[in-house]
């Protein structure tokens, strides 16, 4: 990687910002950061090898953003919504513990491979959350379940300093703020447009359906799902 501020350089020290964040949640809550813990050296390793491979340079791309982080998907690579296979493939680091999001990170790889080559795609989008962070709740049977930044209002409350922050944060990657993609069409987006409209951060926000609704409620229209990305990702609309 050159010594140029390219946005590679400062995604990883966004997450380097990351790594030492501390946020105090409601009681029952509790955040997941793949950039501490025991897997860490690891997760910097495969985020620091993908991001000098595909965004090495200085091109303004612009943001695919889901709700947060999946404890078992972006939650152990650090990379959001990537195909685990596919990481250990291109850089040559086994992936342990990646479970529940495969299909929804099989959809995302379906579409970056309809869209064109990867290093197409990349380099003209840069995936990421609203709360780059994510979140887990103790169930009623005291076993800790994934969660959305936006499940309670008291949460909501509790992260918002840190979802406008870190949101300002992302657009100093070089972001083009001419358009926005929010994967998840109800709750997220209904959020993010609330924070747009408050803070102008994008001047048009795109709904997408989340993979897992598409790959577990209507498996039988996935190709018209992909097709509906690639006209949004394409800019001709619905």
């Amino acid at each position: 990687m050159s010594g140029r501020a390219t946005v590679a350089r400062r995604i990883l020290q966004f997450n380097e910002e990351l790594a030492q964040t501390s946020l105090e949640l409601p009681s029952g809550f509790r955040i997941v950061n793949p950039f501490t813990g025991p897997q860490k050296w690891t997760v910097r390793e495969i985020t620091t090898a993908f991001y000098e491979k595909y965004y090495d340079d200085e091109r303004p791309r612009r943001l695919i953003l889901g709700s947060s982080p999946a404890r078992r998907g972006t939650g152990v690579t650090g990379v959001p919504f990537e195909d685990a296979d596919v990481l250990a493939s291109e850089t040559g680091i086994d992936i342990d513990g990646y479970g529940v999001s495969r299909k929804a990170s099989g959809f995302i790889h379906d579409v970056i491979k309809h869209y064109g080559r990867r290093d197409r795609f990349y380099s003209d989008f840069c995936m990421s959350f609203v709360c780059p962070l994510g979140v887990v709740r103790t169930s009623s049977k005291g076993t800790e379940v994934n969660c959305n930044y936006y499940e309670s209002k008291e949460l909501r409350e509790y992260l918002r300093p840190f979802i406008v922050k870190t949101m300002k944060r992302q657009l100093e990657f070089g972001t083009d703020t001419s358009v926005c993609y929010c994967i998840g069409s109800a709750e997220n987006f209904k959020y993010l447009s609330k924070l747009n409209k408050d803070h102008g951060f994008f001047k048009q926000i795109v709904p997408l359906e989340h993979p897992r609704f598409i790959t577990q409620y209507n498996v039988e229209r996935r190709d018209d799902f992909i097709e509906k990305y690639m006209r949004a990702l394409r800019g001709r609309g619905d």
